[in-house]
Protein backbone atom coordinates (compact mmCIF):
# COMPACT_ATOMS: atom_id res chain seq x y z
CA UNK A 1 0.00 0.00 0.00
CA UNK A 2 1.24 3.13 -1.08
CA UNK A 3 1.04 5.97 1.81
CA UNK A 4 -0.06 9.71 0.63
CA UNK A 5 1.00 12.04 2.49
CA UNK A 6 0.90 15.86 0.85
CA UNK A 7 -1.82 17.22 -0.94
CA UNK A 8 0.76 17.32 -4.18
CA UNK A 9 1.91 13.64 -3.98
CA UNK A 10 -2.63 13.18 -4.14
CA UNK A 11 -2.83 15.50 -7.03
CA UNK A 12 -0.10 14.10 -8.87
CA UNK A 13 -1.33 10.38 -8.64
CA UNK A 14 -4.77 11.47 -9.94
CA UNK A 15 -3.03 13.27 -12.81
CA UNK A 16 -1.18 9.86 -13.73
CA UNK A 17 -4.32 7.75 -13.41
CA UNK A 18 -4.97 7.98 -17.24
CA UNK A 19 -1.65 6.59 -18.04
CA UNK A 20 -2.44 2.99 -16.59
CA UNK A 21 -6.11 2.82 -16.95
CA UNK A 22 -9.17 3.38 -19.13
CA UNK A 23 -13.20 4.37 -18.89
CA UNK A 24 -15.26 2.12 -17.61
CA UNK A 25 -18.72 1.11 -17.36
CA UNK A 26 -21.41 2.64 -14.47
CA UNK A 27 -21.41 -0.87 -12.71
CA UNK A 28 -17.71 -0.33 -12.07
CA UNK A 29 -18.60 2.68 -10.85
CA UNK A 30 -21.69 1.34 -8.82
CA UNK A 31 -18.88 -1.02 -7.20
CA UNK A 32 -16.53 1.38 -6.16
CA UNK A 33 -19.51 3.00 -4.64
CA UNK A 34 -20.90 -0.02 -2.80
CA UNK A 35 -17.39 -0.77 -1.62
CA UNK A 36 -17.57 2.71 0.12
CA UNK A 37 -20.93 2.06 1.86
CA UNK A 38 -22.72 3.77 -1.27
CA UNK A 39 -22.42 7.67 -0.24
CA UNK A 40 -23.97 9.03 -2.89
CA UNK A 41 -27.94 8.13 -1.49
CA UNK A 42 -27.01 10.54 1.52
CA UNK A 43 -28.86 13.37 0.07
CA UNK A 44 -31.07 14.38 -2.53
CA UNK A 45 -29.32 14.61 -6.53
CA UNK A 46 -29.75 16.95 -8.92
CA UNK A 47 -28.38 15.43 -11.89
CA UNK A 48 -27.18 18.00 -15.50
CA UNK A 49 -25.77 17.14 -18.55
CA UNK A 50 -25.40 18.72 -21.96
CA UNK A 51 -23.43 19.62 -24.75
CA UNK A 52 -22.98 23.60 -23.66
CA UNK A 53 -24.44 25.44 -20.70
CA UNK A 54 -24.58 22.75 -18.01
CA UNK A 55 -21.69 24.03 -16.29
CA UNK A 56 -23.64 27.35 -15.89
CA UNK A 57 -27.05 25.74 -14.82
CA UNK A 58 -25.47 23.53 -12.26
CA UNK A 59 -23.88 26.53 -10.70
CA UNK A 60 -26.88 28.85 -10.67
CA UNK A 61 -29.36 25.84 -9.54
CA UNK A 62 -26.29 25.17 -6.37
CA UNK A 63 -26.28 28.97 -5.74
CA UNK A 64 -29.67 29.49 -5.08
CA UNK A 65 -29.67 26.55 -2.97
CA UNK A 66 -27.07 27.86 -1.17
CA UNK A 67 -28.45 31.76 -0.81
CA UNK A 68 -31.71 30.24 0.40
CA UNK A 69 -29.91 28.06 3.65
CA UNK A 70 -29.74 24.51 2.14
CA UNK A 71 -27.02 22.68 2.23
CA UNK A 72 -25.25 21.76 -1.40
CA UNK A 73 -22.88 20.03 -2.66
CA UNK A 74 -21.58 20.83 -6.54
CA UNK A 75 -19.74 18.20 -8.57
CA UNK A 76 -18.00 20.19 -11.63
CA UNK A 77 -15.42 19.56 -14.40
CA UNK A 78 -12.83 20.36 -15.54
CA UNK A 79 -11.30 22.37 -13.03
CA UNK A 80 -9.58 25.73 -14.35
CA UNK A 81 -7.16 26.43 -11.38
CA UNK A 82 -7.09 23.41 -8.82
CA UNK A 83 -8.59 19.67 -8.59
CA UNK A 84 -10.64 21.09 -5.27
CA UNK A 85 -13.06 23.34 -7.41
CA UNK A 86 -14.34 20.13 -8.75
CA UNK A 87 -15.87 19.23 -5.23
CA UNK A 88 -17.42 22.30 -3.31
CA UNK A 89 -20.09 22.75 -0.70
CA UNK A 90 -22.02 26.25 -0.43
CA UNK A 91 -19.71 27.06 -3.22
CA UNK A 92 -16.52 26.89 -1.03
CA UNK A 93 -13.56 24.44 -2.79
CA UNK A 94 -12.99 21.39 -0.44
CA UNK A 95 -9.76 22.45 1.77
CA UNK A 96 -6.77 20.32 0.49
CA UNK A 97 -6.94 18.57 3.97
CA UNK A 98 -10.93 17.59 2.70
CA UNK A 99 -9.30 16.86 -0.35
CA UNK A 100 -6.38 14.54 0.83
CA UNK A 101 -8.84 12.48 3.38
CA UNK A 102 -11.70 11.88 0.25
CA UNK A 103 -8.96 11.07 -2.31
CA UNK A 104 -7.51 8.12 1.04
CA UNK A 105 -11.02 6.86 1.91
CA UNK A 106 -11.55 5.90 -1.91
CA UNK A 107 -8.09 4.44 -2.28
CA UNK A 108 -8.28 1.98 0.59
CA UNK A 109 -11.72 0.62 -0.86
CA UNK A 110 -9.77 0.85 -4.56
CA UNK A 111 -7.27 -1.93 -2.90
CA UNK A 112 -9.98 -3.98 -1.71
CA UNK A 113 -11.85 -4.05 -4.89
CA UNK A 114 -7.89 -4.42 -6.84
CA UNK A 115 -7.41 -7.13 -4.45
CA UNK A 116 -10.17 -9.02 -5.51
CA UNK A 117 -9.35 -8.96 -9.22
CA UNK A 118 -11.65 -5.31 -9.83
CA UNK A 119 -9.76 -2.71 -12.10
CA UNK A 120 -8.82 0.73 -11.03
CA UNK A 121 -11.15 3.55 -11.35
CA UNK A 122 -10.45 6.00 -14.01
CA UNK A 123 -9.70 9.66 -13.45
CA UNK A 124 -12.96 11.05 -13.51
CA UNK A 125 -14.59 7.65 -11.57
CA UNK A 126 -11.89 8.64 -9.18
CA UNK A 127 -12.87 12.11 -8.41
CA UNK A 128 -16.61 11.30 -8.41
CA UNK A 129 -16.13 9.11 -6.18
CA UNK A 130 -14.23 11.20 -4.13
CA UNK A 131 -16.62 14.20 -4.06
CA UNK A 132 -19.54 11.44 -3.26
CA UNK A 133 -17.64 10.84 -0.04
CA UNK A 134 -16.73 13.94 0.85
CA UNK A 135 -20.44 15.09 -0.03
CA UNK A 136 -22.01 12.42 2.79
CA UNK A 137 -19.29 13.11 5.58
CA UNK A 138 -20.31 16.91 5.17
CA UNK A 139 -23.94 15.77 5.59
CA UNK A 140 -25.13 17.86 2.28
CA UNK A 141 -29.01 17.98 1.86
CA UNK A 142 -28.26 18.43 -1.74
CA UNK A 143 -25.65 17.56 -4.64
CA UNK A 144 -25.85 19.22 -8.12
CA UNK A 145 -24.01 16.41 -10.08
CA UNK A 146 -22.61 17.99 -13.73
CA UNK A 147 -21.68 15.15 -15.71
CA UNK A 148 -18.46 14.28 -17.48
CA UNK A 149 -19.18 12.92 -20.87
CA UNK A 150 -22.69 12.31 -22.48
CA UNK A 151 -25.02 10.94 -19.61
CA UNK A 152 -26.15 7.11 -20.08
CA UNK A 153 -22.76 5.42 -19.67
CA UNK A 154 -20.97 7.92 -17.36
CA UNK A 155 -19.82 7.51 -13.80
CA UNK A 156 -22.32 10.10 -12.70
CA UNK A 157 -25.41 7.89 -14.02
CA UNK A 158 -24.57 5.70 -11.11
CA UNK A 159 -27.40 7.83 -9.22
CA UNK A 160 -30.23 5.65 -9.33
CA UNK A 161 -33.07 8.47 -7.57
CA UNK A 162 -32.08 12.00 -8.31
CA UNK A 163 -34.90 14.02 -7.42
CA UNK A 164 -34.67 16.29 -10.97
CA UNK A 165 -32.99 15.70 -14.14
CA UNK A 166 -31.45 19.03 -16.56
CA UNK A 167 -30.25 18.46 -20.10
CA UNK A 168 -29.16 21.71 -21.39
CA UNK A 169 -28.65 22.47 -25.36
CA UNK A 170 -27.18 19.58 -27.72
CA UNK A 171 -25.15 19.86 -30.19
CA UNK A 172 -22.18 17.71 -32.31
CA UNK A 173 -19.36 16.94 -29.46
CA UNK A 174 -17.18 13.71 -28.70
CA UNK A 175 -18.69 12.11 -31.92
CA UNK A 176 -16.12 9.38 -31.63
CA UNK A 177 -17.75 8.07 -28.53
CA UNK A 178 -21.29 9.72 -28.60
CA UNK A 179 -22.40 9.26 -32.19
CA UNK A 180 -22.13 11.60 -35.31
CA UNK A 181 -25.43 13.08 -35.42
CA UNK A 182 -27.90 15.26 -32.91
CA UNK A 183 -30.20 12.27 -32.47
CA UNK A 184 -27.56 10.14 -31.39
CA UNK A 185 -26.07 12.80 -28.75
CA UNK A 186 -29.57 13.52 -27.37
CA UNK A 187 -29.92 9.72 -26.74
CA UNK A 188 -27.06 9.42 -24.86
CA UNK A 189 -28.01 12.42 -22.72
CA UNK A 190 -31.51 11.36 -22.36
CA UNK A 191 -29.93 8.55 -20.66
CA UNK A 192 -29.89 10.00 -17.46
CA UNK A 193 -33.48 10.07 -17.38
CA UNK A 194 -34.81 7.91 -14.32
CA UNK A 195 -38.11 6.36 -13.68
CA UNK A 196 -40.71 8.80 -12.57
CA UNK A 197 -38.26 11.75 -11.91
CA UNK A 198 -39.23 15.11 -13.70
CA UNK A 199 -36.29 16.52 -16.68
CA UNK A 200 -35.91 20.04 -17.50
CA UNK A 201 -34.60 20.49 -20.88
CA UNK A 202 -33.71 22.87 -23.27
CA UNK A 203 -35.99 22.53 -26.27
CA UNK A 204 -34.82 24.76 -28.53
CA UNK A 205 -33.40 21.62 -31.05
CA UNK A 206 -36.73 19.96 -32.32
CA UNK A 207 -34.52 16.55 -33.25
CA UNK A 208 -32.74 16.60 -30.03
CA UNK A 209 -36.35 17.38 -28.07
CA UNK A 210 -38.01 14.44 -29.41
CA UNK A 211 -35.42 12.02 -28.28
CA UNK A 212 -35.53 13.62 -25.38
CA UNK A 213 -39.46 13.01 -24.89
CA UNK A 214 -39.67 9.73 -26.36
CA UNK A 215 -37.23 8.64 -23.25
CA UNK A 216 -39.06 10.66 -20.75
CA UNK A 217 -42.48 8.86 -21.94
CA UNK A 218 -40.36 5.35 -21.76
CA UNK A 219 -39.35 6.19 -18.11
CA UNK A 220 -43.01 8.48 -17.18
CA UNK A 221 -40.56 11.65 -16.29
CA UNK A 222 -42.63 14.32 -16.32
CA UNK A 223 -41.26 16.94 -19.27
CA UNK A 224 -40.24 20.55 -18.59
CA UNK A 225 -39.04 22.14 -21.57
CA UNK A 226 -37.78 25.80 -22.14
CA UNK A 227 -38.30 27.05 -25.41
CA UNK A 228 -36.22 30.01 -26.85
CA UNK A 229 -39.94 31.66 -27.77
CA UNK A 230 -40.41 31.85 -24.06
CA UNK A 231 -38.20 34.10 -23.66
CA UNK A 232 -37.55 37.63 -24.40
CA UNK A 233 -34.87 39.92 -24.05
CA UNK A 234 -35.51 43.19 -22.50
CA UNK A 235 -31.81 45.06 -22.02
CA UNK A 236 -28.04 43.91 -22.39
CA UNK A 237 -25.35 45.65 -20.67
CA UNK A 238 -21.84 44.79 -20.10
CA UNK A 239 -22.80 44.13 -16.58
CA UNK A 240 -26.38 42.39 -16.91
CA UNK A 241 -28.71 41.02 -18.87
CA UNK A 242 -32.48 41.30 -18.18
CA UNK A 243 -34.86 39.32 -20.01
CA UNK A 244 -38.85 37.39 -19.37
CA UNK A 245 -39.67 33.95 -19.07
CA UNK A 246 -43.24 33.16 -20.23
CA UNK A 247 -43.73 30.00 -18.32
CA UNK A 248 -46.10 27.16 -19.11
CA UNK A 249 -48.57 28.23 -16.55
CA UNK A 250 -48.68 31.65 -18.78
CA UNK A 251 -46.95 33.66 -15.35
CA UNK A 252 -44.46 36.19 -17.30
CA UNK A 253 -41.51 36.28 -15.21
CA UNK A 254 -38.99 39.01 -15.54
CA UNK A 255 -35.31 37.62 -14.48
CA UNK A 256 -32.40 39.41 -13.97
CA UNK A 257 -28.94 38.16 -14.30
CA UNK A 258 -25.43 39.13 -13.82
CA UNK A 259 -23.91 38.22 -17.35
CA UNK A 260 -23.09 40.20 -20.55
CA UNK A 261 -23.56 36.81 -22.98
CA UNK A 262 -26.69 35.97 -24.65
CA UNK A 263 -26.33 32.32 -24.51
CA UNK A 264 -26.79 32.12 -20.69
CA UNK A 265 -30.40 33.48 -21.06
CA UNK A 266 -31.25 29.94 -21.76
CA UNK A 267 -28.99 28.68 -19.37
CA UNK A 268 -30.63 30.83 -16.20
CA UNK A 269 -34.27 29.68 -17.69
CA UNK A 270 -33.80 26.15 -17.18
CA UNK A 271 -32.06 26.95 -13.75
CA UNK A 272 -35.08 28.74 -13.20
CA UNK A 273 -37.58 26.23 -13.98
CA UNK A 274 -34.97 23.24 -12.04
CA UNK A 275 -35.54 25.57 -9.39
CA UNK A 276 -39.07 25.93 -8.84
CA UNK A 277 -39.75 22.55 -9.09
CA UNK A 278 -37.17 21.80 -6.65
CA UNK A 279 -39.13 24.69 -4.57
CA UNK A 280 -41.42 22.80 -2.41
CA UNK A 281 -38.74 20.48 -1.49
CA UNK A 282 -36.75 23.24 -0.07
CA UNK A 283 -38.80 25.50 1.16
CA UNK A 284 -37.64 28.42 -1.77
CA UNK A 285 -39.85 31.45 -2.72
CA UNK A 286 -39.93 32.82 -6.38
CA UNK A 287 -38.83 35.57 -5.19
CA UNK A 288 -35.70 34.75 -3.23
CA UNK A 289 -34.99 32.33 -6.35
CA UNK A 290 -35.13 35.61 -8.03
CA UNK A 291 -33.03 37.51 -6.15
CA UNK A 292 -30.25 35.24 -5.75
CA UNK A 293 -30.30 34.46 -9.75
CA UNK A 294 -29.04 38.67 -9.53
CA UNK A 295 -25.49 37.35 -7.81
CA UNK A 296 -24.52 34.21 -9.80
CA UNK A 297 -21.17 33.74 -10.26
CA UNK A 298 -19.20 31.24 -12.89
CA UNK A 299 -15.49 31.57 -13.94
CA UNK A 300 -14.48 31.11 -17.34
CA UNK A 301 -17.94 31.86 -18.97
CA UNK A 302 -17.57 35.10 -20.96
CA UNK A 303 -16.33 36.52 -17.50
CA UNK A 304 -15.18 40.12 -17.10
CA UNK A 305 -11.65 39.84 -15.16
CA UNK A 306 -11.29 43.61 -15.40
CA UNK A 307 -12.47 46.39 -17.33
CA UNK A 308 -12.62 45.22 -21.54
CA UNK A 309 -11.30 41.87 -20.72
CA UNK A 310 -13.43 38.96 -20.79
CA UNK A 311 -12.53 35.07 -20.73
CA UNK A 312 -14.89 32.62 -21.96
CA UNK A 313 -14.92 28.70 -22.21
CA UNK A 314 -16.24 28.13 -25.89
CA UNK A 315 -15.15 25.30 -26.96
CA UNK A 316 -16.70 23.72 -29.73
CA UNK A 317 -18.82 25.28 -32.81
CA UNK A 318 -22.20 25.92 -30.60
CA UNK A 319 -20.17 27.54 -28.08
CA UNK A 320 -18.19 29.66 -30.77
CA UNK A 321 -21.27 30.99 -32.24
CA UNK A 322 -22.96 32.34 -28.72
CA UNK A 323 -19.21 33.56 -27.84
CA UNK A 324 -19.62 35.99 -31.53
CA UNK A 325 -22.91 37.26 -30.60
CA UNK A 326 -21.35 38.34 -27.82
CA UNK A 327 -18.61 39.52 -29.41
CA UNK A 328 -20.77 41.84 -31.55
CA UNK A 329 -22.96 43.40 -28.80
CA UNK A 330 -20.42 44.29 -26.48
CA UNK A 331 -16.64 44.24 -28.53
CA UNK A 332 -16.79 47.54 -30.11
CA UNK A 333 -14.91 48.48 -32.92
CA UNK A 334 -11.80 45.91 -33.53
CA UNK A 335 -11.31 44.28 -30.24
CA UNK A 336 -8.47 42.19 -29.66
CA UNK A 337 -8.87 38.12 -29.84
CA UNK A 338 -6.32 35.64 -27.96
CA UNK A 339 -7.08 31.98 -29.06
CA UNK A 340 -6.09 28.47 -28.60
CA UNK A 341 -7.59 25.02 -28.44
CA UNK A 342 -6.84 20.82 -27.68
CA UNK A 343 -6.21 18.60 -31.08
CA UNK A 344 -9.42 16.82 -30.26
CA UNK A 345 -11.70 19.75 -30.85
CA UNK A 346 -12.76 20.99 -34.96
CA UNK A 347 -10.69 23.47 -34.36
CA UNK A 348 -10.28 24.59 -38.53
CA UNK A 349 -14.49 24.92 -38.24
CA UNK A 350 -14.10 26.89 -35.46
CA UNK A 351 -10.78 29.49 -36.70
CA UNK A 352 -13.18 29.56 -40.04
CA UNK A 353 -15.86 31.55 -38.17
CA UNK A 354 -13.72 33.45 -35.95
CA UNK A 355 -12.14 34.56 -38.83
CA UNK A 356 -15.34 36.28 -40.27
CA UNK A 357 -14.83 38.83 -37.32
CA UNK A 358 -12.76 42.08 -38.22
CA UNK A 359 -10.23 41.89 -35.12
CA UNK A 360 -7.91 44.45 -34.16
CA UNK A 361 -4.82 41.43 -33.66
CA UNK A 362 -4.79 37.94 -33.04
CA UNK A 363 -2.65 36.46 -30.59
CA UNK A 364 -2.70 32.42 -30.50
CA UNK A 365 -0.88 30.43 -27.52
CA UNK A 366 -0.57 26.97 -26.46
CA UNK A 367 -1.78 25.28 -24.14
CA UNK A 368 0.35 23.15 -21.53
CA UNK A 369 -0.50 19.99 -21.55
CA UNK A 370 0.10 17.37 -24.52
CA UNK A 371 -3.76 17.75 -25.96
CA UNK A 372 -2.82 21.19 -26.48
CA UNK A 373 -2.39 22.32 -30.55
CA UNK A 374 0.67 24.03 -31.83
CA UNK A 375 0.72 27.37 -31.89
CA UNK A 376 2.41 26.71 -36.07
CA UNK A 377 -0.81 24.51 -36.46
CA UNK A 378 -3.11 27.39 -35.32
CA UNK A 379 -1.37 29.94 -37.44
CA UNK A 380 -1.52 28.00 -40.09
CA UNK A 381 -5.54 27.72 -39.37
CA UNK A 382 -5.64 31.42 -39.47
CA UNK A 383 -3.64 31.93 -42.79
CA UNK A 384 -6.00 29.61 -44.79
CA UNK A 385 -8.95 31.87 -43.63
CA UNK A 386 -7.15 34.93 -44.27
CA UNK A 387 -6.35 35.99 -41.05
CA UNK A 388 -2.02 37.15 -39.61
CA UNK A 389 -1.55 36.15 -36.38
CA UNK A 390 0.96 36.60 -33.75
CA UNK A 391 2.16 33.10 -32.55
CA UNK A 392 3.13 33.24 -28.77
CA UNK A 393 3.91 29.91 -27.48
CA UNK A 394 3.93 30.91 -23.34
CA UNK A 395 0.50 31.32 -22.05
CA UNK A 396 1.64 33.95 -19.67
CA UNK A 397 3.67 35.97 -22.73
CA UNK A 398 0.80 35.59 -24.44
CA UNK A 399 -1.83 37.04 -22.26
CA UNK A 400 1.21 40.35 -21.43
CA UNK A 401 1.57 40.43 -25.36
CA UNK A 402 -2.34 40.81 -26.05
CA UNK A 403 -2.54 43.62 -22.88
CA UNK A 404 -0.12 45.23 -24.35
CA UNK A 405 -1.33 45.71 -27.64
CA UNK A 406 -4.73 46.39 -26.12
CA UNK A 407 -5.42 50.33 -26.62
CA UNK A 408 -7.88 52.48 -24.40
CA UNK A 409 -11.38 51.80 -24.96
CA UNK A 410 -10.65 48.44 -27.17
CA UNK A 411 -12.13 45.07 -25.93
CA UNK A 412 -9.86 41.71 -25.36
CA UNK A 413 -11.89 37.80 -25.38
CA UNK A 414 -9.58 35.07 -24.64
CA UNK A 415 -11.52 31.81 -25.86
CA UNK A 416 -10.96 28.16 -27.54
CA UNK A 417 -10.51 25.84 -24.56
CA UNK A 418 -11.65 25.65 -20.34
CA UNK A 419 -7.94 24.70 -19.86
CA UNK A 420 -6.96 27.90 -21.89
CA UNK A 421 -9.17 30.07 -19.10
CA UNK A 422 -7.60 27.83 -16.54
CA UNK A 423 -3.92 29.09 -17.42
CA UNK A 424 -5.60 32.73 -17.86
CA UNK A 425 -7.05 32.39 -14.44
CA UNK A 426 -3.74 31.51 -12.62
CA UNK A 427 -2.33 34.36 -14.83
CA UNK A 428 -4.75 37.16 -14.32
CA UNK A 429 -6.30 35.87 -10.87
CA UNK A 430 -9.93 35.89 -12.44
CA UNK A 431 -11.42 33.97 -9.89
CA UNK A 432 -10.43 36.35 -7.27
CA UNK A 433 -12.28 39.23 -8.46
Amino acid sequence: MVIFLTYEEVCNYIEEIPKFTVKHSPEHTKRLLACLGHPERDFAVIHVAGSNGKGSVCRAVSHVLTENGTRTGLFISPHLVCMEERMQINEQNSTKEQFVESFLTVKKAVERLQEAGGEHPSFFEYLFAMAMVFFAKEEVEAAVLETGLGGRLDATNVIESPVLTVITSISLEHTEYLGNTIAAIAGEKAGIIKQGVPVVFDAGNDEASAVIRKRAEEKQAPCYPVRPQQLKIKKITRKNIDFSFASRYDDVIPIEIPFVAEYQVMNMALAYQALMLLAPRFSLAREKILLALRTVRWAGRMQQVCPEVYFDGAHNTAGIEEFLKTVRQIGGKKPLLLFSMVKEKDYAAVVRMLSRTDWGGIVVTHIPDARGLSVAALQEEFEKNGKETVGINDCRAAYDGVMQKKEPGQTVFCTGSLYLIGELEKIAGGLKK
